[in-house]
């Protein structure tokens, strides 16, 4: 099986304004002549990490990075305002122009998929190939399935129950709006407990086997703050997207080489979002394999560095 390329530090950090308020962290790893390729992080609001840069031959691409909006090292640190899906693809290709790149390779996982096909729909002409891992749509029955009515509940029975303890029985058939009310409360405390349980909940539900530093890194302030309020922004709003959108447009980018890949026992994103993908989309090299959600289970990595150096082999 692939592994990972070993660590890597960027040999160029930019502090990009896209607009009056928000101002993005990007990176530039690898090789400055190389195949680009932007990175797009899941969430939406959950940042980078520096595994991230190793999906990609360092000798042979020019890897993009950055913290979207509200997340990570951008500012400001979990602001709402301006932040919709439009405004990431329009940021993405602000970012595009801004290294003078004309054309890259797109990698998505989780929200990150959701990112790239909305990215890629948008702007074909600028994709050269798609690698997408963890399919999340964004479509109500997902957002159901692991926030409001507790279907992931069956499997992870104890982890729900400190999810919901957050919210008054009375206030729980209606999780995400019970959420919202206290991710966007006046209480700083109100604030940071509600964002806690939410990043609990979801850190603890993204690997196969149990990861209590996962569960916990999910949780700590600096990343919880921004995950919550940014997710249930998006999720409330059906992440700005038209039903079926993502779907419905797959015909724009049929003749792009895209690798999915997926895991079977993904509880975060039920492997059924792939497959319906994959039913719309013949042409991608579509993979099912024993993992969870995270990036960085052993199968998906190696499926997603296959895929890296096969679009490398292509273009370089």
């Amino acid at each position: 099986m692939r592994t990972m390329y070993p660590e890597i530090e960027p040999y160029r950090s930019h502090r990009i304004a896209v607009d009056d308020r928000h101002t993005l962290h990007v990176e530039e790893c690898g090789n400055p002549q190389g195949l680009p390729v932007v990175f797009l992080h899941g969430g939406p609001g959950a940042g980078l990490s520096p595994y991230h840069r190793r999906f990609f031959d360092p000798q042979r691409y020019r890897i993009v990075l950055f913290d979207q909006r509200g997340a990570g090292r951008s500012t400001p640190f979990a602001d709402l305002t301006d932040n919709t899906s439009w405004h990431l693809v329009s940021d993405i290709e602000a970012i595009r122009e801004q290294m003078d790149i004309e054309r890259w390779v797109v990698f998505g996982g989780s929200w990150g998929s959701t990112l790239a096909l909305a990215y890629a729909q948008t702007h074909p002409e600028r994709v050269l190939g798609l690698v997408l891992r963890g399919i999340f749509l964004c479509r109500p029955e997902e957002v159901r399935w692991y926030y409001e009515e507790g279907g992931a509940s069956w499997i992870l029975p104890e982890k729900w129950q400190r999810y919901a303890a957050v919210v008054p029985p009375a206030e729980r058939s209606q999780m995400l709006e019970a959420y919202w009310k206290r991710l966007t409360s006046d209480d700083e405390n109100v604030r940071l407990e509600a964002a806690k349980a939410w990043g609990a909940w979801e850190g603890g539900g993204i690997t196969l086997e149990e990861s209590p530093e996962t569960e916990a890194s999910f949780a700590a302030p600096e990343v919880a703050l921004s995950l919550a309020r940014i997710e249930a922004h998006y999720f409330r709003n059906h992440a700005f997207l038209e039903p079926g959108q993502l779907l419905r447009d797959v015909a724009k980018l049929r003749h792009i080489p895209t690798t999915i890949v997926h895991g079977r026992y993904d509880i975060i994103c039920p492997v059924k979002n792939a497959f319906d993908l994959a039913a719309v989309w013949p042409e991608a090299d579509f993979h099912v394999v024993v993992a969870g959600h995270a990036a960085s289970e052993p199968a998906i990595v190696d499926v997603l560095v296959q895929a890296t150096d096969r679009l490398a082999d292509r273009y370089c």
